[in-house]
């Protein structure tokens, strides 16, 4: 209480000349402030002054006339928050991120295997159905490959819109992602700074977010992805040879495979942010484990996971809350 007290009564500047504070009231400022600085005198000097107490109680003050004016940490900014604007970002994931980008760039380009690219035009051309039926059947793990890489984007999208976001747009790379993969995504993934900002209520009715956000979209993902997969595995062991010797040779599905496993590879990262933004990390930590299961997992997540106007509207409702 009395540590109270000199706090409060020293946060005032110095009072108008004319008023004079009682010889009582000062003898019990003084009483109070030696009470509780006593302890820490030193044996020669059992007793300390008014002064000397006032000095050693709060140690940054200015003097003027007979109050003090203290420096409170009442009157201070937080230290911690503080403490966060001045510290510098840490770069050290994004160069690391980017020097990976870097690498795989530069292994695509110019280490992959490139024995058959008469055969890697011709299979994209079929691939895109810019050939008629000539009799040549494809590989049912090629075709699986190629359709799933086609729903990853989306996957990724629904994951970084919503709470992946940061100060970098994301829709762009999500956009490009369609065409680059993780290739066109790994830029991103430096350049993200988290906390991300906050989604209002607006911004979920609107689009993407109202497709990216709905249980429909999350389900349709979720049975395409499963029925591209059966359709693959399914595939007699002829297709798991001729795609073994395809990866080998062909720098088309070289790099799309590695594409594969790279975009499986960081899905649980941002299933973990997403998870944790939404505040349902306690209920749904059993899905990580599942999210390392390639697009399934992670597609699953997306299906079960709660809504976000939900998470939205509890933290609004606590900061409206006077008595918080």
């Amino acid at each position: 209480m009395l540590e109270g007290i000199n706090l409060i009564s020293c946060n005032f500047s110095r009072l108008p000349l004319p008023f004079k504070p009682s010889r009582r009231a000062q003898s019990l400022r003084e009483t109070q402030n030696l009470t509780f600085i006593q302890p820490r005198a030193s044996s020669s000097s059992p007793f300390l002054k008014p002064d000397q107490i006032l000095l050693t109680r709060f140690p940054k003050h200015e003097k003027k006339g007979f109050l003090h004016v203290c420096k409170s940490s009442l009157n201070n900014p937080d230290p911690e928050k503080t403490q966060i604007k001045d510290e510098s970002r840490d770069w050290t994931s994004s160069i690391l991120l980017f020097a990976l980008w870097g690498a795989l760039l530069y292994y695509c380009f110019n280490l992959a295997p490139d024995q058959t690219p008469t055969q890697d035009l011709y299979f994209l051309k079929k691939l895109l159905n810019l050939k008629g039926d000539d009799g040549f059947r494809m590989n049912q793990i090629l075709v699986g490959l190629w359709y799933i890489m086609g729903l990853w984007p989306l996957v990724y999208g629904m994951l970084l819109l919503p709470t992946g976001r940061s100060k970098t747009q994301a829709w762009p790379f999500v956009v490009l992602s369609f065409f680059g993969g993780v290739y066109a995504l790994l830029p991103y993934f430096a350049l993200w700074n988290p906390p991300s900002p906050p989604v209002s209520e607006d911004e979920l009715r609107q689009w993407p977010l109202n497709i990216l956000e709905s249980k429909l979209t999350a389900a349709v993902t979720l049975f395409a992805g499963l029925g591209i997969i059966l359709y693959a595995v399914i595939g007699n062991g002829g297709d798991w040879k001729e795609f073994y010797q395809y990866f080998r040779e062909s720098k088309f599905i070289h790099v799309m495979s590695l594409d594969f496993c790279l975009l499986s590879a960081f899905a649980p990262f941002w299933v973990y942010n997403d998870m944790t933004t939404r505040k349902w990390f306690d209920k749904g930590r059993w899905l990580l484990p599942v999210t390392v299961v390639p697009f399934l997992g992670p597609s699953l997540y997306l299906l079960l996971r709660p809504a976000l106007s939900e998470t939205t509207a509890l933290t609004d409702s606590a900061s409206s809350d006077p008595n918080q």
